[in-house]
């Protein structure tokens, strides 16, 4: 199979251009026809390498979440099965330097649907918190920003998203939903508000009930011991007064103690639930049979809509902690828990393909796979690894500016459309997705604001040979951590760290013990004169350069710097969503299918059972 990169001539016989798009133009409908009449109206070139006769085709996004860029077999991996995405990228076009906006899921997903680094839209934080906590906060996406769903369905498309969602929900009462998918351009929401999450199962790694039990425990000591002390002294006439202290304090510590007992089963219910529209269908959600109901909802979105042009965006559960696995696939990879999870979403990604080869749509759509970000390396106990491998790449998952915390898959498959097997080394972002499928659903990009993302489709084609960002800017909260420059003359890719998050243990790769790598404070490092690494030669980011080693040393640190300055000046104030005024639990804003506290309902029913594996078509 040939590789066409982006550098050098692509080689596209003309003969066998002609007999690909006879063959594609045959299996055009009327609809099909008029939509090229009508979008070579519109100013839609078609490509030397391929028919945009599929103009206005559907668009499937697929997004795993926490999924390193090193297990796939596409990419490097040769341990864990990953065949379906392997195939996709064999039929497609694959990016080999795909970078995600952020190093975690609530910005990155922001800047993903919006096309926009997320400190535009506030969603960051300043203060460590690096992602909505609760599903019950204020905190979100803002109704004023234009996702690619909103511009998309008001060009007529069905849109849908299922799965993960974790943008915020509500404003101001529990059921307003203005942070809701179906307020931001969905007509379909099926999934999770919130994350997938250890707490859903009360698994040891914990991602904040372990946390906040300890700090009960310690305030209901404090306080047990103060109406301990206060009662000893009444009982034996030590103090004199009322005994209202007493009583307060009392209340206090068993409150207290009630709480921390009750605090996992509290989450659980609180944000491990599922929703179909503004209906919650499950809480807290049965996990055993989660999958089959994603699928049974894909399946179902695709039949209903399959005669008009669909955005489907298919958020996946997997493979974030704590992987929940099928029994089919429990035990079948070489790398424990983490691989069974990422070859059992491999295999959903598959079941996914065969649906639109079913109802005959995969030469009409357009399909993505990426991941949200890097793997979490500190995803670890004792000796079982539960993240992901960023291959290559130092860092992962929260870790600011290092690749391995943002660089993720990038797979683009049109049949007929993008050349198969096409590589590309180009520096590219989840943030070009929005304007890719705006322009190839008819929309328009919005003018009334700074649109970060780059319309894809010259490179996938090959009309173009570089990518359009000179620049891309890595943040970690709404500090920015690292700059990286394409300096299109010299094919030079400089990556700039002006902090990096200090590693621990000393030598270590990551953050360990710490849950996540912060953004600020004295466990980062301010470098002066910033590191600076050409990644075009040290991809892993292993030998900084200096004036001495580097003759362009200044050159690249005035170049950055320059467009630092010059992005700053674009940046508008705005509310942080993620901050600690919309990031703190709020028992009204709390979805509830019961009468609150009590929240527990079933209305899934019991689904058909999950097909085995050998009785579906694969494609």
């Amino acid at each position: 199979m040939a590789i066409w990169l982006t550098t050098g001539s692509l080689p596209c016989p003309s003969a066998e251009m002609n007999a690909m798009c006879k063959a594609f133009i045959g299996t055009l409908s009327f609809r099909s026809w008029l939509t090229v009449t009508v979008s070579v109206l519109l100013g839609v070139r078609p490509s030397a390498c391929g028919d945009l006769s599929g103009a206005r085709p559907n668009i499937l996004l697929l997004m795993a979440d926490d999924f390193g860029i090193g297990d796939i077999g596409c990419y490097g991996n040769n341990s864990i099965r990953t065949p379906n995405i392997d195939r996709l990228a064999e039929d497609g076009v694959m990016l080999t330097q795909h970078v995600a906006a952020a190093s975690v899921c609530t910005p990155s997903r922001a800047a993903f649907l919006t096309g926009r680094y997320p400190l535009r839209s506030g969603m960051v934080s300043s203060n460590g918190y690096r992602v909505l906590q609760w599903t019950g906060v204020s905190g979100g996406l803002p109704t004023n920003e234009t996702t690619f769903a909103k511009i998309l369905k008001d060009r007529g498309y069905a849109t849908g998203l299922i799965g993960k969602w974790h943008l915020g929900l509500n404003c101001e009462s529990s059921n307003d939903h203005c942070h809701h998918p179906l307020n931001h351009g969905f007509d379909h929401f099926y999934g999770m508000p919130f994350s997938m999450m250890g707490d859903c199962i009360h698994w040891e790694l914990s991602e904040k009930r372990a946390d906040m039990e300890h700090k009960l425990n310690v305030c209901f000591q404090i306080m047990a011991f103060t109406a301990l002390t206060l009662t000893t002294g009444k009982l034996t006439h030590l103090t004199s007064g009322s005994w209202t202290p007493v009583i307060w304090s009392t209340i206090a510590a068993i409150l207290l103690f009630m709480t921390s007992y009750f605090m996992g089963v509290l989450i659980v219910h609180a944000d491990c639930f599922l929703m179909r529209n503004h209906t919650i269908t499950e809480q807290p959600m049965d996990f055993q049979r989660t999958t089959s109901l994603i699928l049974k909802e894909v399946s179902s979105f695709v039949q209903r809509n399959k005669h008009r042009p669909f955005l489907l965006f298919v958020s996946f559960l997997h493979v974030h902690t704590p992987l929940i696995t099928t029994e089919t696939f429990h035990g079948k990879s070489v790398h424990g828990l983490y691989g069974d999870n990422t070859e059992e979403m491999d295999w959903m990604l598959g079941q996914i393909l065969a649906t639109l080869d079913m109802e005959g749509l995969t030469n009409s759509t357009l399909v993505y796979f990426t991941s949200d970000h890097g793997g979490s390396l500190e995803a670890q106990l004792r000796n079982n690894q539960y993240g992901g491998w960023n291959g290559i790449y130092k860092g992962g998952k929260g870790m600011g500016g290092w690749e391995g915390a943002i660089r993720v898959p990038g797979i683009f498959r049109w049949p007929g459309v993008l050349p198969a097997g096409r590589v590309i080394h180009e520096p590219t972002s989840l943030m070009d997705v929005f304007p890719t499928v705006v322009q190839l659903g008819g929309g328009e990009v919005p003018q009334d604001r700074v649109i970060d993302g780059r319309d894809l489709l010259p490179l996938l084609l090959g009309t173009a040979q570089h990518s359009d960002h000179e620049f891309l800017l890595h943040y970690c909260e709404n500090f920015l951590h690292a700059v990286r420059w394409l300096q299109w003359d010299r094919g030079r890719l400089w990556k700039v760290h002006y902090m990096t998050p200090v590693f621990h243990p000393e030598g270590a790769g990551a953050c360990y013990g710490r849950g996540v790598c912060p953004c600020s404070g004295d466990q980062v490092a301010h470098h002066d004169p910033p590191l600076l690494f050409d990644l075009s030669k040290d991809p892993s980011e292993a030998h900084a350069l200096t004036p001495d080693t580097e003759p362009l040393f200044y050159q690249v640190m005035d170049t950055v710097a320059w467009a630092v300055e010059e992005h700053r000046q674009t940046l508008s104030p705005v509310p942080l969503q993620l901050d600690t005024w919309g990031n703190i639990w709020r028992p009204w804003l709390q979805p509830c299918c019961g009468r609150f506290p009590l929240c527990w309902c079933d209305r899934e029913g019991d689904p058909e059972s999950l097909p085995a594996r050998e009785s579906w078509l694969l494609p």
